[in-house]
Protein backbone atom coordinates (compact mmCIF):
# COMPACT_ATOMS: atom_id res chain seq x y z
CA UNK A 1 0.00 0.00 0.00
CA UNK A 2 1.39 3.64 -0.44
CA UNK A 3 1.08 6.37 2.01
CA UNK A 4 -2.33 7.43 0.62
CA UNK A 5 -3.51 4.55 2.51
CA UNK A 6 -2.05 5.89 5.81
CA UNK A 7 -3.98 8.91 5.40
CA UNK A 8 -6.92 6.77 4.70
CA UNK A 9 -6.67 4.80 7.91
CA UNK A 10 -5.77 8.26 9.86
CA UNK A 11 -8.97 9.82 8.52
CA UNK A 12 -11.40 7.23 9.55
CA UNK A 13 -9.94 6.29 12.55
CA UNK A 14 -12.43 8.76 14.49
CA UNK A 15 -15.67 8.06 12.69
CA UNK A 16 -15.16 4.39 12.71
CA UNK A 17 -14.60 4.61 16.67
CA UNK A 18 -17.58 6.85 17.13
CA UNK A 19 -19.71 4.37 14.84
CA UNK A 20 -18.23 1.54 17.49
CA UNK A 21 -19.11 3.84 20.29
CA UNK A 22 -23.08 4.89 19.42
CA UNK A 23 -23.24 0.90 18.43
CA UNK A 24 -22.38 -0.14 21.73
CA UNK A 25 -24.75 2.70 23.44
CA UNK A 26 -27.57 0.89 21.01
CA UNK A 27 -27.08 -2.54 22.37
CA UNK A 28 -26.93 -1.45 26.11
CA UNK A 29 -30.05 0.97 25.92
CA UNK A 30 -31.89 -2.30 23.84
CA UNK A 31 -30.33 -3.91 27.20
CA UNK A 32 -29.07 -6.70 24.69
CA UNK A 33 -25.28 -6.03 26.00
CA UNK A 34 -24.58 -4.05 28.77
CA UNK A 35 -22.11 -1.35 27.97
CA UNK A 36 -19.70 -2.24 31.79
CA UNK A 37 -18.86 -5.50 29.62
CA UNK A 38 -18.38 -4.32 26.08
CA UNK A 39 -16.47 -0.77 26.52
CA UNK A 40 -13.12 -2.92 25.94
CA UNK A 41 -14.02 -3.19 22.28
CA UNK A 42 -13.02 0.83 21.90
CA UNK A 43 -9.95 -0.34 22.99
CA UNK A 44 -9.64 -3.08 20.77
CA UNK A 45 -10.65 -1.02 17.63
CA UNK A 46 -8.33 1.83 18.38
CA UNK A 47 -5.17 -0.75 18.83
CA UNK A 48 -6.27 -2.03 15.07
CA UNK A 49 -6.05 1.11 13.51
CA UNK A 50 -2.63 1.86 15.06
CA UNK A 51 -1.60 -1.45 14.30
CA UNK A 52 -2.42 -0.46 10.31
CA UNK A 53 -1.17 2.60 10.80
CA UNK A 54 2.42 1.77 11.84
CA UNK A 55 2.40 -1.19 8.97
CA UNK A 56 1.95 1.10 6.34
CA UNK A 57 4.65 3.90 5.61
CA UNK A 58 4.43 7.27 6.46
CA UNK A 59 4.21 10.02 3.86
CA UNK A 60 7.40 12.11 3.20
CA UNK A 61 7.58 15.60 3.51
CA UNK A 62 8.98 16.97 0.81
CA UNK A 63 12.78 18.30 1.18
CA UNK A 64 14.03 21.51 0.83
CA UNK A 65 16.23 22.51 -2.35
CA UNK A 66 19.94 21.87 -2.02
CA UNK A 67 22.45 24.33 -2.64
CA UNK A 68 23.06 26.17 -5.72
CA UNK A 69 19.29 25.25 -6.88
CA UNK A 70 17.91 27.84 -9.64
CA UNK A 71 14.26 27.88 -9.98
CA UNK A 72 12.88 27.19 -13.68
CA UNK A 73 10.65 30.43 -13.92
CA UNK A 74 11.61 34.01 -13.33
CA UNK A 75 10.78 34.85 -9.59
CA UNK A 76 7.79 37.27 -9.10
CA UNK A 77 7.64 40.78 -9.86
CA UNK A 78 4.60 42.75 -8.61
CA UNK A 79 2.77 44.73 -10.71
CA UNK A 80 3.29 48.40 -11.46
CA UNK A 81 1.38 50.90 -9.73
CA UNK A 82 -1.89 52.18 -11.80
CA UNK A 83 -1.04 55.48 -13.59
CA UNK A 84 -3.72 57.80 -13.32
CA UNK A 85 -4.80 59.77 -16.06
CA UNK A 86 -7.56 62.43 -15.90
CA UNK A 87 -9.77 63.65 -18.71
CA UNK A 88 -8.33 66.67 -20.18
CA UNK A 89 -10.97 70.00 -20.20
CA UNK A 90 -13.43 70.59 -17.76
CA UNK A 91 -15.74 73.31 -16.09
CA UNK A 92 -14.32 76.82 -17.70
Amino acid sequence: MNASAWQIIRAVRGPVLLITFGSLMALNHMDKLSFERTWPILIIVYGVFKLLERMMARPVPPTWPQAGYTPQYPPYQPPPPPTTQYPQGGAQ
